[in-house]
């Protein structure tokens, strides 16, 4: 097995934007190939296009080949692109890793992208329910905010955590957007007091305790050892992937508080990797909802079982903390492209180690970072951890 750099990342701005799907993907190439050294389309051997609905949502298929036309690119080894709804830009890179450590591929571009914004936006809302068991939990509502809602209450139930807690989260995300221009929220500020007033949208979950619907790309460039060092001086090396699937009818889920997947994907990452939680400097987590993240500090290990809204309200998420979680805003405050979130968490820990990110959401001296993307209902759990030193 060989190892592989993460070498290069490019982003286009996130947002509600009048850009085309294929203007976005160029966005974010051109920005790839404008900061990564000795970059030539010529060298890439292989394209991983992370998008989870380009049907529904740009009505366009087959949209690898589509890809490579608009960012000159003439892959000889691997063009495939990569449906995992919420986690298909991290799958993606999961691929492209794979394949250059299996010695497949030697160049790899990941290119995660999705344009959500349609004119008619109970189409776009629509076309959301698809990654549902349409015939059961679909017919019954069980869309993101009801059951990301039926999560909270149950987790205030079970371990006492409050509205306040999880605007905390809200707060610390949207204030670490304000240093990335990148965000869809990047100009606009969010008070603890402004979010507890605002509208539900599935009780006890507010309109700012939610991700909002955004057009995005980003793109990433993964390469064989040997070759890390023609690009930059500064990689972030892939250590460890993870997967991890054990239900898809909301019937089947063990418990709404304790994501048994995410646990074992965890456990999976960290023996993987030779590391543990402690040993974390940063992480990009799924905050789909703000008790999202409040689970995953549990599934990760950086707290206890139950004490998420604590460890949150006590500042162990936030720099100085144990471990800063969403540096770059997260999807509360970056928006949430499905196909390009995953991709835009390893453009964060890429600038991170090369200390290219805002020195206001900058984690000195960050060696290990992990990436985390939920899909479904929170059925699925997709973890990559990442290494400054080789």
């Amino acid at each position: 097995m060989r190892k592989v750099a993460l070498v290069g990342g490019g982003l286009s701005t996130w947002g509600v934007r009048s850009a085309t799907w294929g203007e976005l993907v160029q966005e974010a190439g051109s920005q790839l190939f404008a900061t990564t050294r000795n970059l030539d389309a010529k060298s890439i051997d292989s394209l991983f296009v992370g998008a989870a609905q380009p049907e529904r949502l740009a009505f366009q298929s087959h949209v690898a080949p589509m890809v490579a036309e608009l960012l000159g690119v003439k892959p000889s080894r691997f063009i495939r692109r990569v449906e995992l709804a919420c986690a298909s830009g991290q799958t993606a890179i999961h691929d492209a890793y794979a394949a250059i450590a299996s010695g497949l591929s030697d160049v790899a571009l990941v290119v995660g992208i999705e344009k959500m914004n349609l004119p008619s936006m109970p189409e776009a809302t629509t076309a959301m329910a698809n990654v549902l068991d349409r015939a059961w939990d679909g017919v019954h509502g069980g869309t993101a905010p009801p059951f990301f809602a039926m999560v909270a209450q149950r987790h205030m139930l079970e371990y006492g955590t409050t509205a306040e807690q999880m605007a905390a989260v809200s707060v610390k995300n949207h204030r670490f957007a304000n240093s990335n221009p990148t965000a869809q929220f990047y100009s606009k500020t969010f008070s603890k007091e402004k979010l507890l007033s605002g509208p539900f949208v599935s009780p006890p979950l507010r309109i700012g305790d939610c991700s909002s619907m955004t057009d995005g790309a980003g793109a990433v460039l993964l390469v064989g050892e040997e070759l890390a060092k023609n690009y930059t001086d500064t990689p972030a090396w892939v250590v460890a992937t993870s997967q991890y699937s054990d239900f898809h009818n909301l019937a089947n889920m063990p418990s709404l508080t304790d994501w048994v997947g995410l646990r074992k994907a965890a456990h999976d990452l960290y023996a993987r990797g030779r590391t543990e939680p402690t040993q974390i400097s940063l992480a990009e987590v799924h905050d789909c909802f703000t008790i999202s993240e409040i689970v995953e500090y549990e599934g990760l290990g950086f707290c206890p079982k139950g004490e998420g809204g604590r460890f949150v309200s006590d500042g162990q998420s936030d720099l100085g903390g144990q471990v800063v979680v969403n540096p770059r805003g997260g999807l509360l405050g970056c928006g949430h492209p499905l196909g390009a979130t995953g991709v835009g968490q390893a453009v964060e820990v890429l600038g991170q180690f090369q200390s290219t990110v805002a020195g206001s959401r900058l984690v000195k001296g960050a060696t290990q970072a992990l990436t985390h993307n939920l899909s479904g209902s929170a059925n699925v759990h997709t973890l990559t951890l990442y290494r400054r030193a080789n």
